[in-house]
C-alpha cells in the first residue's frame, strides 16, 4: 500500500527571495544606468581650463570640492602629439587633501596641452576628467578631451556594483540572523540565514578587493588579477577597510560556531520535554550559570564584531567625508546595525515560519519589540543623515540623491505599515502543543538477527542455503524499515504543519512577514544605490558656486564658463561649456558644447543662448547657434556693442516638456 505525502507547490522561499533581490537589483541598476556621480568635483585649475599662458608653468595644480586619494597616474599632462610632459608623482599641494599638483618638464614648447586626471574621492568613489590650456598660443593637438579622461570599464563597474549589493545583503543577513538566534530563537532555518549571510559577505568582500584596482584606474577585467593594482588598493583607506572586514569575518566565523553549536544545543535541551530533555541534560550537563556566562560573552563579542563590520562602511564612504565626520561615522554605524537587526531578523523570522519549524508566540513578540527599537534607531539616525547629506528642502526633489532618499523613505513607511499588521497577527498566535514521536515497537524476529539467532537458524537449517536466505530476509527488512521511517517522518511533518496552519494567526503572520520582507529587499537595493550617489548637499553647493561664478577673460584669451543644467526629465542632467572668443566688444564667436552626466557629447532638441547688459538695459541679444556636430553648437560674428558684465542666458530643452534656463555672468572688455 502506497502512502501519498502532500507536497506544497510554488516557488521555495530561498528561490523567491533570490528572484525578488535580483529584480530589485536589476531595477536599481537600470534606473541608475548612464549616470556618473561626481562625488569630488573639480572646482579650479592652474592654469585655468582653456586659458593661454605666456610662458610654460612649472607645475599644474587641481583643486577639488573635497579630499581625494592620488595614485602615480592621477594627473597626466599630454603635449600636442600625445606624449607625457609631467614629471614625478602627483602630490597634495601644501598638504591639502583636496588638491593635486604635478611638476612639468623644463622647456616645453608652445602649443595646446591636455591634462587628464583621475582620483578617488574621500567617500571611495572614483572621479575623472580632462581639460586643456595653451602655452604661447593655441595649436592643433592629436589628443581629445573626451578620450583623455579615464573612465571605468562597464564590465568592471557592473560586477563592482553587484559586489556592493551582495556585501550589504550579506551583512544584514549575518547580523540580523545572529541577533534573532540569540534573542528570539535558534533553529536550522535561522542558522542557514546567518551562515548564508557570512558566505555572501566574505565572497563579495574578496571580489571587491580584486575589482577595486581596475574600478578606480579605468582598466578592464583582465587587470583584476594584477597584484600591483591590489597592492595599491591595500594602501588606500577603502582597501584597508575591505581587508579589515575580512579579518573581522574570521572572528565572525568563530562566533557562528559557538552560537549555533554549544549555545544552541543548550537552548534545545532546555526547551525539550520528556526523553529529549533528559537526553540533552545528560549529554550537556551544563548549569544555568554557565549558560548565562556564554550568553554574556556572545553578546559582548557579537556586538564588537557587528560594530566593527559596520565601521568598515562608515570609515570609507559618505560618512567619512563632508560635514561633521566625527559624529557622522558613529551615527552611520548605528544606522547600519539598526537596518541589520530589523531586516536580517525579519529574514530569519520568515525562514523559520516558512520551514515549518515550531516557534513560540513569546519569541515572535520578542522580535517585534526588538524590531520596534531598531526602527526608532533608524528614524533618529536617518533624520540626521538626511539633514547632513541633503541640506535643504529643495535638494530633496532637485537632486538625484534627494529623490532616491524620498523613495527609500516611502518604502520604509510601507514596511512600518506592514509591520503593524504583523504585530496584530502576533497577538493572535496560539502555541501548538508539541507532538511526541510515537514509540516504534519491533515485532519479535523483525530486523537484523543476533549471532545467537543466526546460530539457531544454522542448527535448524542446512548450512549455506539457510545463511543466504537469512541474510536476504535481513536486507529486505532493513530496506523496508528505512522506507517506513521516511514515510513516518513525512507524515509527522505534514501533520505538524497542518496543526500549525490551522492557527489563522500563524498563517496571517507568515503572509504579512513575507510582504514585509519583499519590501525590505527593495529598501536594501535603494539604500545601496544611495551610497553610490553624490550627496544632495554637495551637488547643491556645486551648482550654487557655478551660478555665482563670473568668467573673466585674460588679456589674450576667451571667456569660458561651465553651466550645470538639469531639465528634470529622463537624461536631463548635463553640463554646458560656453566659450566667448575673444570676449571683447565687437564681433565674437560663441561655442557651446553639451555633455551628459557621464561626460559624453549629447544632442538636445532645442538650444538657445542670449546675452543682456542689465545696467545699460541692452538686450537680450540672441545668438544664432548652428549645430556643428554631436553636442557642439557655434554662432559666428555675434556682436556685443560695449564692455561690461553681461548676463548669459542658456535655455536647454531635452523633450517636449522638459526645459530649463540657466544664467551666468560673462565679463566683456
Amino acid at each position: 500500500m502506497r502512502t501519498r505525502t502532500a507536497v506544497r507547490r510554488g516557488v521555495p522561499l530561498p528561490g523567491a527571495l533570490l528572484v525578488a533581490f535580483l529584480a530589485a537589483l536589476l531595477c536599481t541598476l537600470t534606473l541608475g544606468a548612464g549616470t556618473a556621480s561626481a562625488h569630488a568635483a573639480l572646482t579650479a585649475t592652474d592654469p585655468a581650463d582653456g586659458s593661454v599662458v605666456p610662458a610654460a608653468p612649472a607645475r599644474v595644480t587641481l583643486t577639488f570640492s573635497e579630499g581625494v586619494l592620488l595614485s602615480p597616474d592621477s594627473v597626466r599632462v599630454l603635449d600636442p602629439r600625445g606624449e607625457r610632459v609631467d614629471e614625478g608623482r602627483p602630490q597634495h599641494d601644501g598638504g591639502r587633501s583636496g588638491t593635486a599638483t604635478v611638476a612639468l618638464r623644463a622647456g616645453i614648447a608652445d602649443g595646446t596641452y591636455t591634462v587628464a586626471w583621475q582620483a578617488v574621492s574621500a567617500d571611495s568613489h572614483p572621479v575623472a576628467g580632462a581639460f586643456t590650456f595653451s602655452v604661447g598660443a593655441p595649436s592643433k593637438t592629436t589628443v581629445t578631451v573626451d578620450s583623455a579622461a579615464t573612465r571605468t570599464d562597464p564590465a568592471v563597474a557592473a560586477f563592482y556594483a553587484i559586489g556592493r549589493y551582495a556585501a550589504y545583503a550579506g551583512f544584514v543577513l549575518l547580523v540580523g540572523g545572529c541577533v534573532f538566534a540569540g534573542v528570539c530563537r535558534s533553529s536550522r532555518a535561522v542558522q542557514r540565514v546567518a551562515v548564508g549571510g557570512w558566505i555572501a559577505l566574505f565572497v563579495s568582500t574578496v571580489a571587491l578587493l580584486l575589482l577595486r584596482g581596475a574600478f578606480t584606474s579605468g582598466k578592464g577585467m583582465g587587470s583584476v588579477i594584477d597584484l600591483s593594482l591590489l597592492g595599491g588598493v591595500l594602501s588606500t583607506k577603502p582597501g584597508a577597510a575591505l581587508l579589515s572586514r575580512l579579518l573581522l569575518l574570521s572572528a565572525a566565523a568563530v562566533f557562528l560556531a559557538v552560537l549555533f553549536g554549544t549555545y544552541a544545543q543548550e537552548d534545545d535541551g532546555r526547551g525539550r520535554s520528556g526523553d529529549g530533555a533528559a537526553a540533552a541534560a545528560a549529554a550537556g550537563g551544563r548549569t544555568l550559570g554557565r549558560r548565562r556566562d556564554i550568553a554574556w560573552g556572545l553578546g559582548v563579542g557579537g556586538t564588537l564584531v557587528a560594530g566593527g563590520l559596520a565601521a568598515t562602511w562608515a570609515l570609507a564612504e559618505h560618512a567619512s567625508a563632508g560635514l561633521q565626520p566625527w559624529l557622522a561615522m558613529p551615527v552611520d554605524v548605528a544606522h547600519l546595525l539598526g537596518v541589520a537587526v530589523w531586516l536580517g531578523g525579519l529574514a530569519a523570522l520568515l525562514a523559520t515560519l516558512w520551514s515549518g519549524e515550531r516557534i513560540r508566540r513569546t519569541a515572535v513578540a520578542r522580535f517585534s519589540r526588538m524590531a520596534f527599537v531598531a526602527v526608532c534607531v533608524l528614524v533618529a539616525t536617518g533624520l540626521y543623515q538626511s539633514w547632513r547629506q541633503v541640506g535643504s528642502w529643495g535638494a530633496l526633489t532637485g537632486t538625484e540623491y534627494g529623490r532616491w532618499l524620498l523613495v527609500k523613505a516611502g518604502l520604509v513607511v510601507i514596511m512600518v505599515g506592514v509591520a503593524f499588521l504583523s504585530r496584530r497577527w502576533t497577538g493572535r498566535l496560539v502555541d501548538a502543543p508539541e507532538s511526541r514521536r510515537p514509540t516504534v515497537r519491533k515485532k519479535p524476529g523483525a530486523g537484523v538477527k543476533t549471532s545467537h539467532d543466526s546460530k539457531s537458524s544454522h542448527d535448524s537449517a542446512d548450512g549455506v542455503d539457510a545463511v543466504s536466505a537469512d541474510n536476504a530476509v535481513s536486507a529486505a527488512d532493513s530496506v523496508r524499515a528505512a522506507q517506513l521511517a521516511r514515510q513516518r517522518a513525512a507524515r509527522e511533518k505534514a501533520a505538524g504543519r497542518r496543526v500549525r496552519d490551522a492557527d489563522t494567526g500563524r498563517t496571517g503572520l507568515r503572509r504579512s512577514v513575507l510582504a514585509e520582507a519583499g519590501v525590505a529587499v527593495v529598501v536594501l537595493a535603494v539604500t545601496t544605490a544611495l551610497t553610490g550617489t553624490q550627496p544632495g548637499r554637495a551637488e547643491t553647493e556645486q551648482r550654487r558656486a557655478a551660478a555665482g561664478r563670473t568668467a573673466a577673460p585674460s588679456a589674450a584669451g576667451p571667456a569660458d564658463v561651465r553651466i550645470a543644467y538639469d531639465t528634470g526629465g529622463t537624461d536631463g542632467r548635463g553640463t554646458a561649456r560656453v566659450t566667448v572668443d575673444p570676449a571683447r566688444t565687437g564681433a565674437n564667436t560663441l561655442t557651446v558644447t553639451l555633455t551628459d552626466a557621464s561626460g559624453r557629447p549629447v544632442d538636445v532638441p532645442e538650444l538657445t543662448l542670449s546675452m543682456t547688459e542689465k545696467e545699460k538695459q541692452i538686450g537680450p541679444l540672441r545668438a544664432a547657434l548652428e549645430r556643428q556636430s554631436a553636442g557642439l553648437w557655434k554662432a559666428k560674428d555675434f556682436r556685443l556693442p560695449m564692455a561690461g558684465d553681461w548676463q548669459l542666458s542658456l535655455t536647454v530643452r531635452t523633450s517636449d516638456i522638459d526645459q530649463v534656463t540657466e544664467i551666468e555672468n560673462v565679463k566683456i572688455i
